[in-house]
């Protein structure tokens, strides 16, 4: 016996888990993307910080690379590093 399928409808939903709904940095929902990107998901990633903090990968990147001398969490101010 075959089974034919006539028609198939995948519903599927995803969001991240982070601290808070949006990026401190470009205020972007997380469930979005950064202004950088085109679509959310992983070419978007969120990254935390050992203060506890999350941004979009991209923002936080683009913010260190910013930064002269030392490199500072932008919602804390304490240094920045990535949680592991």
């Amino acid at each position: 016996m075959k089974v034919k399928i006539q028609c198939w409808r995948g519903v599927a939903t995803w969001q991240w888990m982070a601290n808070d709904e949006n990026c401190g940095i470009c205020r972007m929902a997380f469930n979005s993307c950064c202004p950088d990107c085109k679509s959310p998901g992983d070419d978007c990633p969120l990254v935390w910080g050992q203060c506890s903090h999350c941004f979009h990968m991209h923002c936080i990147l683009k913010w260190l690379n910013s930064q002269q001398l030392q490199q500072h969490c932008p919602m804390c101010r304490q240094e920045w590093k990535f949680k592991e």
